[in-house]
């Protein structure tokens, strides 16, 4: 069988662009590998009618409802690469299955890369973040610390002071000049020079020095990349990024390879839940449009 579409990623994007292809009775492969890039958060926040709702919940209720339509197909899998066909694309699963789409929506997400700082991981999406309008609200305007991972850190460093009383701790990644300084100074973001040793308990550096700063949360920036090749063997273009690389779309979500879409994550410079399913709907009715219209 020959899929009107193949779509690589079925969380919230990958969901979200196969509902307008369904919807127009097309039919559409969801290949997904099951590792949502927000598994590790017990809540997701910002997305209408979802508010503080589990992210599990939301994912789970979707799929759910996008089974119900006849023309959808979902299997679990890691698709590891795609070439182009003669009638569209194939894409090879890892345990060696092929399937062919005339259409490729890559939905995929990112792999984070986080500082190799000694309790860091473990408390990624629990009380270390990377967006304020995600997690940062629920601090109670509380004491934030921002870890730094280079210059691109001066961002949270700005954000943060809008949801409490913030602390820059570049950690050694760079060392803010004279303009950096007078633009934290003039948010009130204070700076701590200090090297960090590990985090502990909640939220809490310890310094080389001994010293322990307690926090109500920690955010920093992760370093991101395309979880899947396929991208790049198709030939997409990708672009770097200072927190990592990403894959280029025009505005419909087009790559610059011909009938092959991206959205989400991997394709655009932020991440949460509701830019991920307006990325996707986008993708999938621009996709769906290529369809009819070549």
């Amino acid at each position: 069988m020959i899929y009107d579409v193949i779509i690589v990623g079925g969380s919230y994007a990958g969901m979200s662009a196969a509902f307008p292809l369904v919807r127009a009775r097309r039919n559409v492969l969801v290949i997904d590998g099951g590792k949502r890039r927000n598994r590790f958060a017990s809540h997701s926040h910002g997305f209408l009618t979802q508010d503080g709702v589990a992210p599990d919940v939301i994912a789970a209720q979707a799929g759910v409802q996008l089974a119900a339509y006849p023309t959808l197909t979902s299997i679990e899998g890691n698709a590891t690469s795609a070439a182009r066909a003669e009638d569209g694309f194939t894409v090879t699963l890892e345990d060696g299955r092929n399937f062919a789409g005339k259409r490729l929506i890559l939905a995929h997400g990112v792999t984070d890369t986080l500082p190799e700082i000694t309790g860091l991981k473990e408390r990624w999406g629990q009380s270390v973040f990377h967006c304020p309008y995600c997690h940062g609200y629920e601090l109670n305007q509380g004491k934030i610390g921002v870890v730094g991972v280079g210059a691109i850190s001066m961002h949270h460093a700005l954000m943060l002071p809008d949801w409490g009383q913030t602390i820059f701790l570049p950690n050694g990644t760079f060392e803010p000049d004279a303009d950096q300084l007078a633009q934290l100074a003039a948010r009130g973001t204070a700076l701590e020079t200090g090297t960090i040793a590990e985090i502990t308990g909640r939220a809490d550096v310890r310094l080389t020095d001994g010293r322990v700063l307690s926090f109500d949360g920690l955010f920093v920036a992760s370093i991101v990349s395309p979880s899947s090749p396929i991208a790049e063997q198709l030939g997409c273009a990708i672009e770097e990024l200072p927190n990592g690389r990403q894959i280029v779309t025009d505005e419909m979500k087009q790559t610059s390879v011909p009938h092959v879409f991206a959205c989400g994550d991997a394709a655009r410079a932020a991440g949460s839940v509701p830019l991920a399913v307006g990325d996707g709907a986008m993708a999938g009715a621009a996709c769906h449009r290529t369809l009819m219209f070549g």
